[in-house]
């Protein structure tokens, strides 16, 4: 063509030449013809140049076009190279939509990640598949020039690019038409279950529910009101009133109660049972709550199916639980068989007295439960946990924090059992305290005092004080009464002690033996002191036998005429009348 082009160039140069040469010398004509000539050439070897160097540039072009193309299919062939020796180690981000696996991307697109990928196209799909309306035959493919896009109306669910189809072993087209064909199959099945005319058979099924569910609960309060009276009084007529002893556990009336409660909480577990059967059954008509029908399902089913398994898993150890309580219970019913006829003294023991029976058994049942409660601990659920073993160990310090007094006054009282210092019915005599003692306990001892007060005492503070027993002394020495008088140094000492010891004997307290006697204590200023001491061996009264003693000395001082002295009244008084009372 471009040959062509020049040889049509010269023809017009030669016809123009001639033209002229007609009109032109010689002379003129040669000069005209070598500059033509000389133009002509140049024009021709410029022209040549020219295409000569436009060959040498297509043929750089060919040659770089067949060096793109081979390097090219050089890169196409190592990237299925690596994509196949990938694909065996590579998972890739499946599109999985209610438990069905569509497609996997493996590819990026631009800078999306296949898992973003995915989860756009999850959500995609899944918002068309749940419309409420869906035109058949609305997902197609569509073909562009990097990406081929499957679409629904306007909006793109997925693009499919040519790494992708790479990955599969297949052309983009193809794969897209796949791809296609997979999840339109996926929406027509959701559209199938989240689609209008589903929602409004769910709405009739839900309705439906109600109703039932509303009827049976009427049902159960309607029977519960018309049989909960009757079958009380059916039951109660067969059953007898509960008592031991003197005491009714369960007389008519509460049993009654007793049945009727009975019946109301049946009515609820009734009426519980059937929330729990509705409840899930209205979540899992409609799709979209149909996860949280497991769940409530889960709620109930879960821990029960724990309950029971661990009470199956923990009945080995419940069964050795069972036998070592028996076993104790009835150890416990020994002992305290044999401390009842060690208290009654049906059985004697060398130098173990019978009081000491009950405070014995006590101490040995603590210790037996101890025991048990050390045997049974590990057996207990969860009791090697740290929450278990933190709890009983703040349990126990709290304990041990609060109880020391009463710790110590427990063991005050073991030790005063053992020391046996007074009994129950002894006089005792305590700092400024004296009565009967009316009872002992482990913590505490109470004593009524001569104006009937009941005391309250502590056993740590008895064991830390001396006490008296006066119950004691009067049955194994004799209790030694003692009062002091002042009389004047006028009055003879003989006749002072004569007139003490009888009004001693005429006490019928004070005992004959030992005989009483009279100390003479001090010698004062204007008199002389007097004590008279007799003895007697009762213990319980004494301030009415000290009564009975001072007005006996009264009444002999009295008829012999000598004057119990003040000690502000002196012998001589002056005129003063003497302190003895006329005889009437």
């Amino acid at each position: 063509m471009k040959n062509k082009r020049l040889w049509v160039a010269c023809a017009s140069m030669l016809f123009t030449l001639t033209t002229w040469s007609q009109t032109l010398t010689t002379e003129e004509l040669r000069d005209s013809v070598e500059a033509l000539n000389d133009s002509i050439m140049s024009s021709l070897r410029n022209r040549i140049q020219e295409l000569e160097l436009k060959e040498i540039m297509m043929q750089e072009q060919l040659d770089i076009s067949g060096k793109s193309a081979r390097l090219d299919s050089l890169r196409t062939a190592e990237r299925k190279a690596r994509i196949d020796s990938l694909r065996l180690i590579t998972v890739g981000a499946p599109l999985v939509i209610e438990g069905d696996t569509l497609l996997t991307f493996y590819a990026r697109k631009g800078g999306m990640l296949p898992d973003a990928r995915a989860t756009s196209a999850r959500e995609k799909i899944i918002a068309l598949g749940r419309r409420l309306t869906l035109h058949t035959d609305s997902i197609f493919v569509f073909d562009g020039d990097g990406t081929t896009d499957i679409m629904s109306g306007n909006e793109v669910l997925m693009s499919i690019t040519d790494m992708d189809a790479m990955w599969q072993n297949t052309t983009r087209v193809k794969l897209a038409e796949q791809y296609r064909a997979a999840i339109d199959s996926k929406v027509k099945k959701l559209h199938e279950e989240y689609g209008l005319r589903q929602k409004i058979i769910g709405i009739l099924l839900a309705a439906l529910i109600l109703v039932v569910l509303y009827l049976l609960i009427r049902a159960t309060n309607w029977l519960f009101r018309r049989w909960r009276f009757r079958l009380t009084r059916r039951l109660l007529v067969r059953f007898k009133a509960l008592a031991t002893k003197n005491y009714g556990l369960l007389s008519s009336h509460r049993q009654g109660i007793l049945v009727i409660s009975t019946l109301n909480l049946l009515r609820y577990v009734i009426i519980f049972f059937l929330l729990m059967v509705a409840v899930p059954l209205l979540f899992s008509i409609f799709p979209e709550t149909k996860t949280f029908t497991y769940v409530l399902l889960g709620y109930i089913w879960n821990p029960a199916k724990q309950i029971l398994l661990s009470v199956v898993g923990y009945l080995p150890n419940l069964i050795q639980i069972i036998v070592i309580f028996f076993c104790f219970r009835y150890l416990v019913k020994g002992l305290h068989y044999i401390a009842g006829e060690i208290g009654a003294g049906r059985i004697r023991l060398n130098g173990f007295y019978s009081d000491w029976a009950e405070p014995t058994y006590y101490i040995l049942r603590l210790l037996a439960y101890s025991l048990m409660f050390v045997m049974i601990w590990p057996l207990l659920p969860n009791s090697n946990s740290q929450i278990f073993q933190g709890v009983s160990v703040f349990i126990g310090i709290i304990v041990s924090l609060g109880s020391t007094s009463v710790i110590g006054n427990v063991v005050a009282g073991l030790v005063m059992t053992y020391m046996r210092p007074f009994h129950i019915g002894d006089y005792i005599s305590f700092e400024d305290t004296e009565g009967e003692v009316i009872e002992k306990t482990v913590l505490v001892t109470r004593i009524r005092t001569k104006k009937n007060n009941v005391i309250t005492i502590p056993n740590s503070s008895l064991l830390g004080s001396k006490t008296s027993n006066y119950t004691f002394a009067a049955k194994n020495y004799g209790i030694i009464l003692h009062t002091k008088i002042t009389i004047g140094y006028d009055v003879p000492w003989q006749q002072v002690e004569q007139l003490m010891l009888a009004a001693a004997e005429e006490t019928p307290e004070v005992k004959k033996t030992p005989k009483p006697f009279v100390l003479t204590t001090e010698l004062n200023d204007f008199y002389i002191e007097y004590e008279l001491n007799a003895y007697t061996a009762r213990s319980k009264g004494l301030f009415n036998i000290y009564s009975t003693l001072h007005r006996n000395i009264l009444n002999q001082f009295n008829q012999a005429g000598v004057e119990i002295m003040s000690p502000h009244v002196i012998a001589r008084r002056d005129g003063l009348d003497i302190q003895i009372p006329a005889k009437s």
